[in-house]
């Protein structure tokens, strides 16, 4: 059997290219005690493996040589291990390649038999998990406040603004382009969204929080941020997800304008990484789920297909082309 790879080839510098990536084909390994072969089926794409495969992060880089690191979901094909039977469908950190040996170290878990793969690595899954603790544990909403929501259209934050809805707050997003917009006020059920790439996003902010906000989730970073800061409400809550804007940079970017409005509105800023709360996942998966089947809370996947087209789906992050949860699907 031939396992098919993509190695990474060298530390991106800016915009991630094909280039930076070895797609290699190398045979797959007999398997020893313990061990099991999982096939990768689903791929996720997420905008922290920018940061994974450029520098040390809240995981170690990945190493030139290397497979990309990765989460993603499969099936046991081959098994020696009897914590995994033939059949099973397993996530976790497969990288980017056809099959993975997994042993009994807890690399993968088990999802639950007939589960879909798009919402078990979607709403029900790790961007599910951080937009439920990011809102509310550190941003700690309240019913009738304002909640601003950027990248509101992606994997993350459009679960984080459906939630805050469903916590009786004030919803606005932030998101790039007429039909994301048009999707988060129709269809997800924000109050308002604002189309960074054709409106003025200060101005917007001002009209449309003439009280200021009271939660900002930001996935973003930069301008946008810089942005909501100016606009905070007394007591208002900032919650760093992520700064999408900034991930190609190749020279840090400079600090908000705006950060002593922290101070004037006795205001807090604080970052989170959703590994420290996987110990409570399942306190947000049983919450979520119930809020999906009730069809309160919307989830929205583009699926790209082919391991060939690794490079280009994750690219298509940073060019905002990924319509909610971005997934590559390598087999059937």
């Amino acid at each position: 059997m031939k396992n098919r790879q993509w190695l990474l080839a060298r530390r991106p510098q800016g915009t991630i290219q094909d280039s930076d990536f070895q797609f290699v084909e190398t045979e797959v390994p007999a398997l020893s005690a313990g061990e099991a072969l999982v096939q990768n089926i689903m791929l996720s794409c997420d905008p922290t493996q920018r940061g994974w495969i450029a520098m040390d992060t809240y995981l170690p880089a990945v190493k030139i040589g290397e497979v990309v690191r990765s989460i993603g979901a499969g099936r046991v094909v081959a098994s020696n291990n009897p914590d995994f039977a033939v059949g099973d469908i397993v996530s976790g950190l497969t990288g980017w390649q056809d099959y993975m040996v997994v042993n009994a170290k807890g690399q993968l878990t088990k999802l639950p038999p007939g589960a879909p793969l798009e919402l078990a690595m979607s709403a029900l899954g790790m961007n599910g998990v951080t937009a439920y603790f990011g809102l509310l544990d550190v941003g700690r909403p309240v019913a009738g406040e304002t909640v601003v929501v950027s990248g509101a259209a992606g994997a993350t934050g459009s679960l984080v603004g459906q939630i805050a809805k469903i916590k009786g707050c004030r919803v606005i997003g932030i998101a790039g382009g007429t039909e994301k917009c048009r999707w988060l006020t129709d269809e997800a059920g924000f109050d308002a969204a604002i189309d960074y790439k054709a409106e003025d996003v200060p101005a917007r902010l001002k009209a449309l929080c003439p009280k200021g906000i009271d939660v900002f989730f930001d996935n973003v970073g930069g301008e946008i941020l810089d942005a909501a800061l100016a606009r905070l409400a007394m007591r208002g809550r900032i919650v760093l997800c992520g700064g999408i804007a900034n991930y190609n940079a190749t020279e840090p970017p400079p600090g908000p304008k705006n950060y002593l409005n922290l101070v004037v509105q006795r205001g807090r800023m604080e970052g989170f990484i959703v590994l420290d709360y996987m110990p409570r996942a399942g306190e947000a998966i049983v919450a979520l789920a119930g809020w999906v089947q009730s069809g309160k809370l919307k989830n929205k996947v583009d699926v790209q297909h082919g391991l060939e087209n690794a490079p280009a789906t994750l690219r298509r992050l940073f060019e905002g082309r990924n319509e909610g949860k971005q997934l590559l699907r390598v087999a059937e």
